[in-house]
């Protein structure tokens, strides 16, 4: 070609031969040789600054097109296992490509963060615009910082949030994202790390001002991502969905179920109607019925809401507001059992004796109508004796009957002996601004009790029937302590003077003992916490093996499907097993029930950690103003690097750093978890009583930092000023003997 192609000349060659992209390839194509190489030099440049062409080394591409190789970083996997993954050199306007990966057997397995180097095919669906086959990986996944940015004159830095994490992270001026000082921001790091000199980072999200009181929920959400917005196609499907109608519905609209819930309750989902059993074999024993919103219904197998819901695996709960597992459509609405309206349900009736003992259970598919939404406090003050307006007309023929039942379910708990942990709660309380005004203690009210046996009994009702009918189902299972973890409970229950027995097959009932023998002691509370962090954690999983917890051989999640996936599966392995239609159990259900398990189990746990890191901060913020008061507490914990103190009025935990304890060296012992003064010989354990000055409160951390001052009301002695360097070992041989006689000193009381 003698003349110098068009600009539309050279994009329509790039995009039909997308492999030979290069200048000299386009050259070589248009016939341009010597001098012209100038012009055609000067022609890509143009096109690139347009937009229209994008540079990659030495080749140029349609910016709006992907190269047939390309780095991708994966985003993750769907519901249905599909992994996928995004280009990360898009330049186009356009969205940005979502890209389906074809994984060979032999090809290493991928998470989300992952970077690769694929190669590229189009093909356009509607989940995706091109299929990849990986080449090879390249790195690891990026570090993630969550962090407060601040400004310089050559970009910034980030501090991170996280507590215990004081290293900082450079931006440089064109890795900022436009973040302005003082702002929440999330980086990424950017380069590999350095022993030498501060990590380097690039901002990647900009997320507000992280002092709004507000802002704490939204950390953890971001923190620990939780998925807070539903796509469209989600909610779309929820926004179509209609009341279920009675047909092949058992007819419960007259049976005058009730909910009971927290006062400030987002939702409904279990109701519940106790009768007398008329049958005259059971005398004096009772019918009670549980009803579930069905759920099931409107989240069908594979649908954008049940994929939706199997991602966030539960709804997450903060002081200030809720994640729901499903739109508000159905969580807030259909699903929700109002008073006085329709709705779907699956209700189960358990008839038991006057001895609280199951005789046989029934399922049914229904249609209900709530005859009263109660709370918790309203109904306990009616069966002490001040039922207002709307409890009085119940209290013949629908609340005394609950707890007549609740009575009987009481004898059976007491021969069983579940664990009877005795741990108070806290309630944050935030005023209209979204600052806390109080930190109460949940009262726990015979209100509370008898909702949770009953619902205990419906879950047990469902893992039976499910079990008998030989149905795929996933169980709550809680499995008993490691010897390792009951080891270090009985080191505690010695050093307060109590037995924890060895040489027997563990029971709840043994360490109920242990829990009475403590109980309205100085040691409650001690002992109380070490036995709960001596527990294994509970997980979902097809195979049955227990609830220890519980006592309970089988035991399945069926009464919160609203908020919880493993409650929707046992819904719909219940209507399956009884052939109510066709929204049961799928073969997919079936087939990836382990993975479920697995995959829930872990988004319950990250709900927990996100919930906790939030009533932290949120206890920072409210104990900022009291920076410089003295507080009671209980030591709580022992690390090598400092003493956890457990603060009496908030139940916050504060950090005693090792370095503040004085000027002697303390040892660690993590067998009996104390720590022991080289010189003075002070020996500081769990349990024991202390006075503490609020050193430090950081509410975007959450971190409190105290200072000790008495100890077990004794002022804290000060060994001698001889540094902090490692004690000769004739002084740690001094403590360790001091140590010993002090242990044979200590009064042993055998239950």
């Amino acid at each position: 070609m003698n003349s110098i192609p068009s600009k539309s000349d050279i994009l329509s060659w790039i995009s039909d031969n997308p492999t030979k992209t290069a200048k000299r390839d386009i050259a070589k194509a248009f016939g341009i040789k010597g001098a012209a190489r100038i012009d055609l030099k000067r022609l890509l440049k143009e096109l690139q600054d347009e937009g229209k062409l994008a540079k990659r080394r030495n080749s140029y591409r349609d910016a709006e097109e992907l190269p047939p190789v390309a780095v991708l970083e994966i985003t993750g996997a769907d519901a249905d296992g599909d992994l996928f993954a995004r280009p990360l050199e898009w330049k186009g306007k356009g969205p940005v490509p979502v890209i389906l990966m074809m994984l060979r057997s032999s090809d290493p397995a991928l998470g989300a963060g992952d970077r690769i180097l694929g190669r590229l095919t189009v093909d356009a669906t509607e989940t995706h615009s091109h299929t990849a086959r990986m080449i090879r990986r390249i790195g690891t996944n990026p570090q993630r910082i969550l962090g407060v940015f601040r400004a310089g004159s050559d970009g910034g830095r980030v501090l991170p949030i996280d507590k215990g994490s004081d290293r900082q992270w450079t931006v440089a001026a064109g890795a900022t994202g436009g973040a302005k000082d003082g702002e929440l921001v999330e980086a990424e790091q950017s380069g590999p790390k350095s022993r030498l000199g501060l990590p380097k980072a690039r901002i990647v999200a900009r997320l507000g001002d992280p002092s709004e009181p507000r802002a704490v929920s939204l950390i953890a959400i971001h923190q620990h991502g939780i998925p807070d917005h539903f796509p469209d196609p989600v909610i779309a499907e929820a926004d179509a969905a209609k009341p279920a109608e009675l047909a092949g519905r058992t007819d419960l609209r007259d049976m005058p179920l009730i909910t009971i819930d927290p006062w400030d309750a987002r939702d409904h989902d279990d109701a519940c109607y106790v009768e007398a059993d008329p049958n005259p074999k059971n005398k004096d024993g009772f019918i009670i019925w549980v009803a579930i919103a069905d759920v099931a219904h409107y989240v069908t197998p594979n649908s954008e809401l049940d994929r939706e819901a199997r991602k966030r695996g539960n709804s997450t709960y903060f002081p200030d507001r809720v994640v729901p597992m499903l739109p508000d459509r159905l969580s807030g609405d259909l699903c929700s059992l109002h008073e006085g309206v329709e709705r779907a349900c699956i209700a189960v009736s358990m008839r038991i004796d006057v001895q609280g003992n199951k005789i046989d259970h029934s399922f049914h598919r229904g249609l209900m109508k709530s005859a009263a939404s109660l709370n918790y406090e309203e109904v306990q003050a009616a069966v002490e004796g001040q039922p207002n307006d709307k409890v009085a007309p119940m209290m013949d023929d629908i609340i005394t009957p609950l707890y007549a039942a609740f009575a009987a379910l009481m004898k059976a708990r007491a021969r069983r002996e579940p664990l009877e942990l005795d741990l108070p709660e806290r309630q944050i309380v935030l005023d209209d601004d979204g600052k806390v005004k109080s930190v109460n203690q949940k009262e726990r009210l015979d209100a509370h009790r008898l909702i949770e046996e009953f619902m205990v009994l419906a879950n047990v009702a469902a893992a039976e029937t499910l079990i008998g009918r030989k149905s795929p189902l996933l169980f709550r299972v809680h499995e008993e302590p490691s010897p390792e973890k009951l080891e270090a409970l009985r080191e505690v229950a010695q050093a307060s003077g109590l037995v924890l027995a060895k040489g027997q097959v563990l029971k709840t009932a043994h360490l109920n003992r242990l829990l009475t023998g403590a109980a309205d002691t100085e040691n409650d509370e001690l002992i109380n916490m070490a036995t709960l962090r001596s527990m294994t954690q509970a997980y979902y999983s097809p195979d049955n093996f227990g609830h220890f917890g519980l006592a309970l051989r089988a035991y399945a999640h069926f009464t919160s499907p609203i908020r919880r996936y493993a409650d929707l599966i046992v819904h719909r392995a219940l209507i399956a097993a009884h052939s109510w239609g066709d929204d049961g159990l799928s073969p997919w259900d079936v087939e990836h029930l382990a993975a479920t398990g697995k995959q829930i189990s872990d988004t319950e746990r990250r709900s927990m950690m996100a919930e906790r890191d939030t009533t932290d901060r949120y206890l920072a913020a409210f104990l900022s103003d009291r920076v410089g008061t003295e507080r009671g507490g209980r030591i709580s914990g022992i690390a090598k690097f400092g003493v956890f103190v457990r603060l009496d009025e908030t139940g916050a935990d504060g950090m005693i750093p090792i370095r503040t304890l004085g000027r002697e060296y303390f040892h660690y012992d993590a067998d009996s978890q104390t720590l022991m003064g080289s010189d003075t010989g002070t020996i500081i354990g769990l349990g024991q009583r202390v006075t503490v000055k609020l050193v430090e409160a950081a509410p975007v951390t959450g971190g409190l930092i105290v200072e000790l001052l008495t100890l077990d009301e004794r002022v804290m002695p000060r060994g001698p000023n001889r540094g902090r360097g490692k004690p000769p070992r004739r002084k740690m041989g001094s403590a360790r003997k001091k140590a010993a006689k002090t242990a044979r000193k200590v009064k042993r009381t055998r239950k």
